[in-house]
């Protein structure tokens, strides 16, 4: 097993990153600065918050005046790139938010993205006033750095990972979805990624928001295309009716299913948590015409609680001819992960084709 991501910021790392500010500001204590930053609580602390204690000392040890402090971390900011140096844009929140420090402050994480990202540092100025700072995201959008411009959709994602939740843009998404028309067709892969994701957070708070977007782009440019297709993958896994047929699946439904028969079996019946089982499949499709299918397998988990959570599990997603024998086996894993835990049960695996069940069967699971 690898060291723990927050063990990035050794005792050599910061002496280094303090040597790079010496050469530029001179008398800057490099020893007091590690001693300071290393000192208790830091091995307790998880890796933001290590981040944010580095930016809240470095502060005490830089020039009082922000502008000033500013100008030694510009000074500098080109050899300080990738993800350890994300403590720079952490440093325009702690310092940085004063009405006076605003227009310095956005320019310091247009800058500072470019080197590392400060898409969790844009998110309290968001919070404070999200009119005036999508306004600043809005004219990123046509930046000729990618990093910035995945910077302004990334950084106003409602539901970014690890970042403060955007309570306001899950209730209306508007302004975001304002802002990715001007990303849509990005020419930047890595860009588009970031959209994606956005639009797939705005799904899970607004549905409805992101199916007329996707009416509305569809069609025009592949890229858009896959843009909207990943966009709307938690729609699809929840089999939603509009975007299943707006990405070309076939209709199912109890009254008009796709399959004449379908089968699922599970071998072992029981086993222990951390032991592994094998699932096999068959499902005779209907009709003479093509069909997009979504095949999948779904396991009602038993939690700690006794209740059961479904998760689903992709086994095919393509066009097939009518008529098609689809057959095939999957071994699937009980041991735990770091996010999952098994619980003793018996756990319902099903089968479903485009959302409808076709089958099931049931697994005891027992204590490992």
């Amino acid at each position: 097993m690898g060291e723990p991501l927050k063990d990035i910021y050794t005792l050599e790392f910061l002496s280094g990153f303090g040597e790079k500010v010496r050469a530029v500001q001179d008398g800057f204590d490099v020893e007091g600065f590690t001693a300071a930053v290393m000192a208790w609580p830091w091995e307790t602390l998880p890796l933001k918050a290590r981040m944010g204690r580095i930016a809240k000392i470095l502060g005490q040890f830089l020039p009082d005046d922000f502008d000033r402090a500013l100008e030694v971390l510009f000074s500098i900011d080109e050899s300080c790139t990738g993800f350890p140096y994300l403590f720079f844009p952490e440093f325009v929140v702690i310092y940085g938010q004063a009405k006076e420090h605003w227009h310095l402050s956005m320019n310091a994480l247009e800058r500072f993205t470019q080197r590392s990202s400060s898409e969790f540092a844009i998110r309290p100025f968001l919070l404070r006033e999200p009119q005036r700072v999508m306004e600043r995201m809005m004219h990123w959008t046509k930046h000729s750095n990618e990093h910035v411009r995945r910077f302004s959709s990334e950084g106003c994602r409602p539901r970014l990972p690890w970042g403060i939740a955007l309570p306001m843009f899950k209730r209306d998404p508007s302004l975001v979805l304002a802002l990715l028309e001007h990303l849509k067709a990005d020419p930047s892969l890595y860009v588009r990624k970031s959209v994606a994701n956005n639009l797939n957070d705005i799904a899970k708070d607004n549905s409805g928001a992101v199916l007329s977007t996707a009416r509305r782009w569809i069609g025009v440019n592949p890229d858009t295309d896959w843009i909207l297709r990943q966009g709307c993958r938690t729609l699809i896994r929840k089999a939603n009716p509009e975007a299943m047929a707006l990405f070309g699946y076939a209709g199912v439904s109890k009254d008009k299913p796709l399959f004449k028969d379908a089968s699922l079996s599970v071998q072992p019946a029981e086993l222990k948590i951390g032991e592994s089982c094998k699932l096999e499949y068959t499902l005779n499709l209907s009709g003479n015409d093509p069909v997009h299918i979504r095949l999948e397998y779904g396991i009602d988990f038993v939690k700690s609680s006794g209740k059961q959570s479904r998760k689903l599990f992709l086994l095919t997603d393509k066009t097939v001819p009518g008529g098609t024998c689809l057959a095939g086996k999957r071994v699937h894993s009980f041991a735990d992960l770091t996010t999952r835990r098994h619980y003793p049960g018996v756990h319902r695996i099903v089968l479903l084709i485009n959302g409808l069940e076709a089958a099931q069967t049931t697994l005891h699971v027992t204590g490992g």
